[in-house]
């Protein structure tokens, strides 16, 4: 079973371990309670697991909106203040770190606090919680030959796992995960892999360049993908032609039709006050458009022109390119999964042949520092400076290890190794992508991409096999194996700094290589390692150990390899277990590694996942350009507070007037589509994810009770701190 369910020790209760997610939460109760096994059929929507409990009241650590339903399942009510009448009712309270439902036979009132959302049984008795797990896994998997033609029809099942056609798909729950692809010499489909009538074409060349593109719009829509000159969206009646600017065009289809879909559903199930239903200034018919067949309503979706659309459309989160080749098919439904834009480069820029501008994994000429430069900075910036943080003529990035520093440089996080050194395989490409406009970058195929996530295969696959664990805590190791790097090992103290999520964290110093050989075969959620890198491979204090050819457990989940030129080291991690981690392309300081080692613990501890976690660890250090997420860039070790993470931007207007930016990004099972919002007396409106959430006008008090509420990353003056820090003096 995926989901455990305990009593709590301390307190009147349960605690309950989603294994799959790797998630803990608590419920607390009015009396000390002894869950008992009881049928999942019980509750009106499905469950992974169902106990029964006797007691007066429920209550979560975290403010959720409850929603109501009569014993036969029609919605009667929602929201966090409100009475009801003896009766038998179905209850679900959302967001919960696992889909939460409540069952039972009296009346009852729903009150929150700032932090917790509490059920009062009129009648103390027989409560029945059951709980869903939020991870998503594939129907079945569809065998295809690779070439063009057969594989639009692989692609044209990926819509399969679609639970409704309705707007409702826009909730990352009614999605489901696309069927896997792999290639074979025949067509086949399991049984369980049913296509949907949709109504919807997609028309393109019989070429990767067109096909992997569409690949999101095909999931999203159930569409069929079928041969033809002129790439184009066909429904009953209609065409949408996706040229000229074929790519550009997909993605502007994506955005635009996935954004007014959120703003329909608000006529159907849920009829929540959305933000974006007001601000978007449409003069639309939205319950006509909710009713309408899908084909129907995306036709019309798509007579508005993207341009009345688009100031009101959030930045989007991932772009991902698939290089245009067979061997990529089989990263496409995890791609597709994520409703990622997809592009599909037919040439790349390799990293030594973009007009001179040098990359640190590149050795310069000897004693040369000039060559030692990273790769780009933010805004353009010089990228032979952007390697050095705060650079002041004492802190230096090495390139050669014969170049020489000055004796008080801040030491690199590379042993003293020749200047052969090789930490990346001397064949490997480096490239340089085209800049996205979205918040993540992904690339899948041959290539080390520079400022993007290098995603792989069997990362993907381990998604989906992920949380297999059988303790219900969360464990954090950190490894520091030199004695100069010590600072950063205090990292330890910012995990586990969380009230409801219980944490396992182990600090080992300077261990020798069969302690490392150890310590990578345990089973942690997550590995912080400090230390060396070149290539003989991780220091050890006895020797070295190069995870490319030894033959090695790997049992670590995540990790962040803080070391100079650790791609291929944590590379081979991947490829033997991992998810996924956090490592570099080239010599790091050791001040501004550190520094960087330490905003990533606390975003890792506030539930951000590894590309989000670089992405807001980039804004503040102009080194994080020489780090990239390889694997699965969508891992966490755990879940915010509030379940959606969010970065907050805050200005100062006067002595008493702040300004609020509340940056939220999609998250494991809060994903795109997922309904949120900020605990601000200015802010009661739902807003979707991702999205920005702007507050004017807040008071110092106000500013003050909201930050105390959880751990978050906060802006302020364009510097990063935490809202447990923040000084509004």
């Amino acid at each position: 079973m995926s989901i455990d369910i305990d009593p709590l020790c301390e307190t009147d209760g349960i605690t309950v371990t989603d294994h799959i997610e790797n998630t803990q939460f608590e419920v607390y109760t009015d009396r000390p309670v002894d869950p008992r096994s009881r049928p999942e059929s019980e509750h009106y929507f499905p469950v992974d697991a169902s106990v029964a409990v006797e007691t007066g009241s429920v209550e979560i650590p975290r403010v959720a909106v409850v929603e109501t339903r009569a014993g036969d399942g029609t919605l009667l009510t929602h929201g966090d203040c409100y009475t009801m009448p003896d009766g038998t009712y179905h209850v679900g309270i959302n967001p919960a770190p696992t889909k939460l439902y409540l069952t039972f036979e009296s009346g009852f009132a729903v009150s929150t606090t700032d932090r917790t959302t509490r059920i009062d049984l009129d009648t103390p008795g027989t409560v029945g919680l059951g709980f869903r797990s939020l991870h998503q896994t594939p129907s079945g998997t569809v065998t295809t030959p690779t070439d063009p033609e057969s594989l639009m029809d692989a692609v044209s099942l990926l819509g399969s796992a679609l639970q409704t056609t309705s707007p409702e798909r826009s909730f990352p729950t009614l999605r489901g995960h696309p069927p896997l692809v792999e290639s074979g010499d025949e067509f086949r489909v399991p049984e369980r892999v049913e296509p949907v009538d949709s109504g919807i074409r997609i028309v393109v060349p019989p070429e990767y360049r067109y096909l992997y593109p569409v690949v999101s719009l095909a999931y999203y829509f159930a569409a069929d993908v079928v041969p033809g000159d002129s790439p184009r969206i066909e429904g009953d009646g209609w065409t949408y032609p996706l040229e000229p600017g074929f790519e550009a065009r997909t993605a502007e289809v994506l955005r635009q039709s996935f954004h007014m879909d959120c703003l329909a559903r608000t006529e159907g199930f849920y009829p929540v006050d959305l933000h974006e239903r007001e601000t978007t200034d449409l003069d639309l018919d939205w319950k006509r458009l909710y009713d309408l067949p899908l084909a129907e309503r995306l036709g019309e979706y798509l007579d508005v022109p993207f341009e009345a659309v688009e100031p009101e459309l959030p930045q989007w989160t991932l772009t991902t390119d698939v290089r245009p080749d067979p061997g990529n098919v089989e990263q496409l439904p995890f791609v597709a999964g994520e409703l990622s834009i997809v592009r599909s480069p037919e040439t790349v820029t390799p990293a030594d042949e973009d007009g001179g501008v040098g990359v640190g994994f590149l050795r310069a000429s000897d004693g040369d520092a000039s060559g030692t430069s990273g790769p780009p900075g933010p805004n353009g910036s010089d990228p032979a400076t952007s390697a050095v943080e705060g650079f002041d003529g004492g802190e230096f990035v090495r390139g050669g290890a014969s170049a020489e520093a000055p004796p008080d440089a801040d030491p690199l996080r590379g042993a003293g190794a020749s200047t052969d050194r090789g930490a990346v395989a001397a064949d490997t490409e480096f490239v340089r992508p085209e800049p996205v406009d979205t918040v993540e970058h992904a690339w899948v195929g041959d290539g080390v991409p520079l400022g993007a996530n290098k995603a792989t295969l069997d990362a993907y696959h381990r998604r989906l096999e992920a949380g297999q664990v059988e303790q219900s805590r969360i464990s954090v190791l950190v490894v520091c194996n030199d004695e100069q790097m010590r600072e950063e090992g205090e990292v330890a103290d910012l995990y586990g700094l969380r009230d409801m999520v219980q944490f396992d964290i182990e600090v080992r110093h300077d261990l020798d290589r069969e302690e490392m050989r150890e310590a990578l075969a345990s089973d942690v959620d997550f590995l912080h390692y400090v230390g060396h890198v070149d290539d003989r491979g991780m220091q050890c204090a006895d020797a070295y150990i190069d995870l490319t050819d030894e033959d090695l457990e790997i049992g670590v989940s995540a990790f962040l390899l803080n070391a100079c030129q650790s791609y291929q080291q944590g590379e081979a991690l991947v490829h033997r277990g991992s998810r996924g981690g956090i490592v570099t392309l080239s010599d790091v300081a050791n001040s501004p590694a550190t520094k960087l080692g330490r905003i990533i613990a606390r975003l890792m501890n506030s539930g951000f996942n590894l590309r989000t976690a670089l992405h807001v660890a980039k804004r503040e250090l102009i080194t994080g350009n020489q780090y990239i997420v390889v694997g699965d860039g969508g891992a966490t070790i755990c879940q915010s507070r509030s379940g959606s993470i969010m970065a907050l931007d805050i200005s100062k207007r006067s002595n008493n007037a702040w300004d609020l930016v509340a940056r939220m990004f999609p998250n494991g099972p809060y994903g795109k589509g997922s309904l949120t919002g900020i605990n601000l007396s200015k802010s009661e409106k739902n807003h979707y994810i991702p999205s920005n959430i702007q507050i004017t006008d807040v008071t110092e008090k106000n500013i003050k009770e909201f930050l105390n509420l959880e751990t978050a990353p906060v802006f302020f003056n364009n510097e990063l701190t935490w809202s447990d820090e923040f000084n509004t003096n």
